[in-house]
């Protein structure tokens, strides 16, 4: 199966997108979460909703992978301890460079520069969240809503786990080297990811050196969680969707509860919630064939 790279347009920004599958075939756009570039959706994962009979589109957002990086602007607001006692209670925090709305434009964007007039919208963790923006925002543009292992930041929701969050947050260990740097990495995804179906060290390793040479970029992680806190609880959003939307959810995710999944679904008028055993904050390959069914199937609601 081909597959096609481009550059899109979003304002001075230029989005890098892969898609997978036939030009004519319902289109599916892939938004990946904090940190994480494009291709932590799995080319095989791609391929597989793409043999379903779609189009699969997947881009890195803003400040990640080889997407445009804000070099030098730089995050202002309280201290983190505040920032996140002001998102416990769902207040958008002060000092983002750009928020969840303007990451749904960039979204928006890569439809346009394909001509795409409406797609099934997927997110996973921040891509979620951009994704519950996008379809109240953008909801002409909006087929169905997917939101994986994601959170509305509700006001009072349990916190994350405080081993998966302060692994998601704490840097690296001082002047490491490459090696380093992906041991590090590899590390933070086999403690946020599923006990259930972890992966082998050595492919923890492989993908995370995949990810570290096409682009590292610390900076970028800094920025992004400044724009999920500067957006603040995402009811409003959720009370405005009218697309069918899913919530797909891991049942031992400790970094996104499924108290936030719960939430999404509450929020969401008509949504359906579908808890997925084992899964965590990831997308385990064992799972892949349980998670596209699930895609797939909600995607035949509205072609």
């Amino acid at each position: 199966m081909e597959q096609r790279s481009g550059v899109a347009r979003a304002g001075d920004l230029e989005v890098v997108y892969d898609e997978f599958g036939d030009r004519q075939a319902p289109p599916v756009l892939l938004i990946m979460g904090l940190g994480a570039q494009m291709v932590y959706w799995r080319e095989d994962f791609c391929r597989r909703i793409a043999d379903d009979g779609y189009r699969v589109i997947r881009f890195d957002n803003r400040d990640v992978g080889l997407t445009s990086k804000l070099d030098g602007v730089r995050v202002g607001g309280p201290p983190l301890p505040l920032r996140l006692g002001q998102t416990f209670l769902g207040r958008p925090v002060s000092g983002a460079p750009y928020t969840l709305l303007d990451m749904a434009s960039d979204a928006r964007a890569v439809l346009d520069h394909l001509d795409v007039e409406r797609a099934h919208i997927v997110g996973a963790s921040m891509g979620g969240m951009i994704t519950q923006v996008f379809a109240a925002e953008h909801a002409d543009r909006t087929s169905t809503a997917t939101v994986i292992m994601s959170s509305n930041n509700q006001a009072f929701l349990p916190p994350p786990g405080p081993q998966q969050l302060r692994a998601l947050i704490s840097p690296p260990p001082r002047g490491a080297d490459r090696e380093r740097l992906i041991a590090h990495r590899a590390k933070v995804g086999r403690i946020i990811g599923s006990p259930v179906h972890p992966a082998s060290w050595e492919q923890s390793l492989a993908h995370s050196a995949e990810y570290f040479d096409r682009n590292y970029y610390p900076a970028g992680f800094l920025r992004q969680f400044a724009a999920i806190q500067g957006t603040g609880s995402l009811v409003g959003y959720n009370k405005r969707t009218t697309a069918p939307t899913l919530v797909l959810h891991g049942t031992h995710d400790r970094l996104m509860r499924p108290s936030g999944a719960k939430a999404i679904a509450r929020a969401v008028p008509g949504a359906r919630l579908t808890m997925v055993d084992g899964m965590a904050h990831d997308l385990p390959e064992p799972l892949w064939d349980e998670i596209v069914t699930a895609l797939t199937g909600h995607f035949a609601q509205r072609p």
